[in-house]
């Protein structure tokens, strides 16, 4: 329990020898960031240094203005159309993306004038093209003798059942 402050002894004298005592005893020894050094050390003072680590700490960007958080979108959305599997999906992602860009350009959203154009899809999948590796031609079997007809004295009964005919023992 916390011992009250003697009457006539200065707040400040009194702070001091609670701290140095405590630091006798170690009562801070082992605590989680000792010896590094504080965070924010030498910045410049910000007001919202609070929420901008606490964005940080939870992977997430700063709201930004209707006009720079569209561009941010975009710039996303050609990201993941880059990594897109298929040319469908790389469609579909420019699709979205430009009616975002044309909606934004008939509102007047926040922020700096947007300044841009919906992509052209047959570009972004013409790039998403060049940048994939070329797929290997399927494997197609060597045959030397047509798959219709087996050789001679081998045809099997159910062959022979699919193309409405029997076989002979």
């Amino acid at each position: 329990m916390t011992e009250r402050k003697p009457r006539g002894v200065p707040f400040e004298t009194w702070v001091d020898r609670q701290i140095r005592e405590a630091s006798e005893r170690g009562l801070f020894d082992d605590l989680p960031g000792a010896g590094k050094p504080l965070p924010g050390q030498g910045e410049p003072q910000d007001e919202m240094w609070w929420i901008k680590r606490k964005l940080e700490e939870e992977n997430l960007r700063f709201p930004l203005p209707g006009s720079l958080a569209l561009r941010r979108e975009a710039e996303d959305a050609l990201a993941a159309a880059a990594r897109a599997r298929s040319e469908t999906e790389v469609r579909e992602i420019i699709a979205g993306i430009n009616a975002k860009i044309l909606d934004g350009t008939r509102k007047a959203l926040s922020g700096p004038p947007l300044n841009l154009m919906p992509f052209d899809v047959e570009e972004v999948v013409g790039d998403w093209r060049e940048r994939r590796p070329a797929e290997p031609a399927p494997d197609t079997p060597a045959a030397t003798e047509p798959l219709d007809e087996p050789p001679a004295g081998t045809r099997s009964g159910w062959r022979s059942l699919f193309r409405g005919r029997r076989s002979t023992p």
